[in-house]
This record gives C-alpha cells, sequence and structure tokens, in this order.
C-alpha cells in the first residue's frame, strides 16, 4: 500500500510538477492494483488550506474527496489507535498531522509517499518514497 501525504495528494491529482516522474509512475501504479490511500487527516488539512484560500480546488473539498474516493483512493480513518501511536513516535517533530499520517503509515505497513524533509529523515520505522523525484 502506497499512502500519500497531503501535498502529495495535491500534487498528484492536480498534475503538477513537484510530484517527481518516480513518485507519479508509483502512485498510478499503487490506485491500479487498488492501492493507493490517504489519511483522513488530509482531507481536514485541505479543507483548511482551501478555506484559507491558500490552495483552489475547482469544486466543493466534500465533492473533491467523494470523487477521488469514487476514483479509487482509499481512506484511512483516523481511529484511537493511530491517536495514541502518533503520540509515540521519538524524535518525531510536533506536526500533529504528520504525525497521524506517518503512524498510519507505520500501523498499516504502507510506504509513505512524502517530499517533507522532517519525515524523509526521521529514524524511526516507516518506509518512506521521496515524492519530489
Amino acid at each position: 500500500m502506497i499512502l500519500l501525504d497531503t501535498h502529495a495528494l495535491v500534487w498528484l491529482l492536480e498534475g503538477l510538477p513537484a510530484l517527481g516522474k518516480k513518485a507519479r509512475k508509483i502512485a498510478d501504479q499503487a490506485l491500479a492494483e487498488d492501492a493507493l490511500a490517504v489519511s483522513a487527516i488530509s482531507f481536514w488539512e485541505i479543507a483548511l488550506l482551501h478555506q484559507k484560500e491558500r490552495i483552489s480546488l475547482t469544486q466543493d473539498v466534500a465533492a473533491w474527496r467523494k470523487q477521488l474516493l469514487e476514483m479509487g483512493l482509499h481512506e484511512i480513518s483516523v481511529d484511537g489507535e493511530i491517536g495514541i501511536a502518533a503520540t509515540r513516535l521519538v524524535n518525531f517533530h510536533a506536526d500533529p498531522a504528520d504525525r497521524l499520517i506517518t503512524a498510519s503509515a507505520i500501523f498499516f505497513g504502507a510506504s509513505l509517499l512524502t517530499a517533507d524533509k522532517r519525515i524523509l529523515q526521521w529514524m524511526g520505522n516507516v518506509q518512506c518514497i521521496d515524492a519530489s523525484r
């Protein structure tokens, strides 16, 4: 399973060049294999960014989410186990969304597609794929 970090989801769906060719190929392959996922917290982050006009979507966030799920993207819920696991990430930075996304990847044994240098350089037990490559 490939778990998209929030920015990787936006880059993928908007066709932005920030998502590297290798990363795009990996994400496309995972979608074709019914193995592409996103944390529910990413939709919260995107809704906030849209509300603050830091990103622009062509449609309502709820409709956008529904369309993505209908395309085959899997949504991973944030539950108590993930929440607790997120507090136990040793030497990880404080951003709560990054903690929840990373804990989800670890919990589900997924590879995390991210360009976040703080996550890529973290010495924890998450397998990462650099989304910029």
